[in-house]
């Protein structure tokens, strides 16, 4: 690389100096072209030559030269983006944080998703045959609070297509989640308006009030508690020990609710549920499997009529990914549920309020191009009060990132 062409990129730098160098270059003389931008930048400490007092405008140089010049222009706060990108491995040898430099340029985020869906419903759980048709957007906003926290925010929207309130304007919009994550010593922190998986979803999936605290990385400590948003009253509190073992992961945990579903007067349903789960990864196929056992009560008296305890299993191969076009993934599911071992559980399956239900699901994902994947599903579910209350739906969706 010509030193001529590292002046004129230094010289769009926009550097300056409040003072210069008296001929700084002996062969650099002043009625030289680039004289006044070589002195500017000599002055601003950018430059220094080759010690003989020579600036060597003919010479090649190398990408570490060229890497110093750029490392001193962003210590004088130049706007120096392409070029850090450019020399991010020598900068990086020079000590220079191009991640910091990034995080300052691109401090927030707004991302999104559309997502348009169709369910249709059938069995003796449906008076008769049903169908549910909608579009949710999701916009969120991700900003880098300091080096160990962020911010992320999110404004969802759906719009149904069938019913009372199709196409009348009052689609259901929230501010759906609000909650900073980041690190307190040796702890990771997660707290605000979140969505909670407890149990990988076979207790709970949905949002919260609350907060969270992780330790330990292959073996990972970690303790939750909060509200319940989406059932009313509810209060929780928990923990989990989970270790990865090569393509081998365990969980064990517990989670403690309060006052579910109060009522008229005030009184809800406790609940604690014990869990231990694994899955095992065999190249592109998972198996995994989950059992629950519940205690619940009302008013310190015990729960006769739902079952207290269940399990499910699930097997998966591959899986689409939203970034590679042509990607594709099939899984399938078995549920022996008892009403309680979930709060609000994470399958798009009839769950039946919470009584317990059996049945399992099947379905394929596949990429239709970068950042639009689509998703069919077949579920198959009974109610474990009544077998002869079922369900059956197809649900289809397709999916848009940006």
């Amino acid at each position: 690389m010509k030193k001529s062409l590292v002046l004129a990129m230094a010289m769009a730098l926009g550097v300056t100096a409040s003072a210069y160098a008296a001929n700084p270059f002996s062969d650099v003389p002043a009625g030289h072209w680039a004289y006044d931008s070589i002195n500017k930048l000599a002055a601003a400490g950018v430059i220094e030559g080759y010690g003989d007092s020579t600036f060597g405008g003919d010479k090649l140089m190398t990408r570490y030269e060229m890497a110093q010049i750029v490392a001193k222009a962003m210590a004088k706060g130049a706007n120096v983006d392409k070029l850090a990108a450019e020399f991010a491995d020598e900068l990086d040898t020079l000590g220079v944080r191009v991640a910091n430099l990034e995080k300052k340029a691109d401090n927030v985020k707004v991302t999104g998703e559309l997502r348009y869906k169709y369910m249709s419903k059938k069995g003796d759980a449906n008076e008769n045959a049903t169908f549910e048709n909608d579009l949710r957007s999701r916009i969120w906003v991700t900003g880098q609070i300091n080096d160990d926290w962020s911010y992320t925010g999110m404004i969802e929207n759906t719009q149904g297509f069938y019913g009372e309130s199709a196409n009348k304007g009052d689609e259901d919009t929230s501010f759906a989640r609000a909650y900073v994550e980041g690190k307190i010593g040796g702890l990771n922190v997660t707290a605000g308006r979140y969505n909670a998986f407890l149990a990988n979803g076979n207790i709970y999936d949905d949002k919260v009030d609350g907060a969270e605290v992780s330790y330990g990385d292959k073996v990972k400590v970690t303790g939750f508690a909060g509200k319940a948003t989406e059932v009313d009253g509810g209060n929780y509190a928990g923990g989990e020990l989970a270790g990865a073992f090569g393509d081998l992961n365990l969980a064990a945990g517990y989670v403690n609710y309060k006052d579910l579903n109060k009522d008229d007067i005030g009184k809800g349903l406790d609940n604690a549920i014990w869990y231990v789960g694994a899955d095992y990864t065999m190249g592109d196929v998972n198996l995994s499997g989950m059992y629950l056992k519940g205690d619940m009560s009302y008013n310190d008296v015990d729960e006769k009529v739902l079952d207290d305890d269940g399990w499910t299993v699930g097997l998966a191969y591959k899986g689409a990914e939203a970034t590679e076009a042509g990607s594709w993934g099939l899984f399938a599911n078995y549920y022996d549920l008892g009403g309680q071992t979930y709060i609000a559980h994470t399958t798009d399956a009839n769950t039946f309020d919470g009584v317990g239900f059996k049945g399992y699901g099947v379905g394929a994902n596949y990429t239709f191009a970068k950042n639009i994947v689509g998703t069919v599903a077949y579920y198959d579910t009974e109610n474990k009060l009544n077998s002869k209350v079922d369900d059956q739906r197809v649900w289809a969706d397709l999916t848009f990132t940006f």
